[in-house]
């Protein structure tokens, strides 16, 4: 089952953007999914799904909007070495 959304806004929009309505809502999405990921609401996998692209894209996506791709602080990290 899918939901539709419907957002309005102004058609000039697009110009500015140099980009079209179908490539702004892809772009929307993937941002959407990057900032829930980063937030720790979802998973990497989840975050893909929602934002329509593989797991690898998705990755790359985190790349290029600087997220890291791991949901641990360094503080958590060095605990968790610590443990082994």
């Amino acid at each position: 089952m899918t939901i539709q959304i419907n957002i309005e806004l102004p058609n000039d929009v697009f110009s500015a953007l140099r980009s079209n309505p179908e490539t702004f809502v892809q772009e929307m999405r993937l941002a959407a999914a990057v900032k829930c990921y980063e937030i720790g609401m979802l998973s990497q996998s989840k975050a893909a799904e929602i934002a329509g692209v593989s797991r690898h894209q998705f990755l790359e996506a985190l790349d290029r909007y600087n997220v890291s791709p791991f949901q641990l602080t360094p503080e958590e990290l060095a605990q968790e070495l610590a443990r082994d």
